[in-house]
């Protein structure tokens, strides 16, 4: 199983060619659909989605590699933050999954304090 269909059930990946994080703010590149959405509120298709950014984190881990789905840990967000939760098999796990979390657009931090490791 993929970290987004068991997180998220139902969720889709995104399609070809839509942005799952808004553009840089220029004024030629301007893209009206998500101009407006907070980058922690844009959804895997460009939409506005509360959990838009902890849904783009488990897309992120699913094309990671080394970081198969771990169905002892779950991803969810707190605004613009990535809440890890649950237990990991290994620290280095552990630091693959705040790694890629926290180069997702919009994740201004990574919380584990709610993982335990072993």
């Amino acid at each position: 199983m993929s970290w987004l269909s068991r997180l998220f059930p139902g969720s889709k990946k995104p399609d070809a060619g839509v942005p799952t994080a808004p553009a840089a703010a220029s004024p030629t590149a301007a893209s009206p659909a998500t101009d407006s959405i907070p980058p922690a509120k844009v959804g895997l298709n460009g939409e506005f989605d509360e959990s838009g950014l902890a849904k783009r984190v488990a897309l992120a881990f699913d094309e990671a590699d080394g970081l198969d789905d771990i169905e002892t840990l779950w991803v969810a967000q707190l605004s613009n933050k990535v809440v890890l939760r649950g237990k990991v098999p290994s620290q280095a796990l552990l630091d693959k999954a705040v790694s890629v979390a926290s180069t997702v657009n919009g994740a201004e931090s990574v919380d584990t304090s709610e993982v335990t490791v072993g």
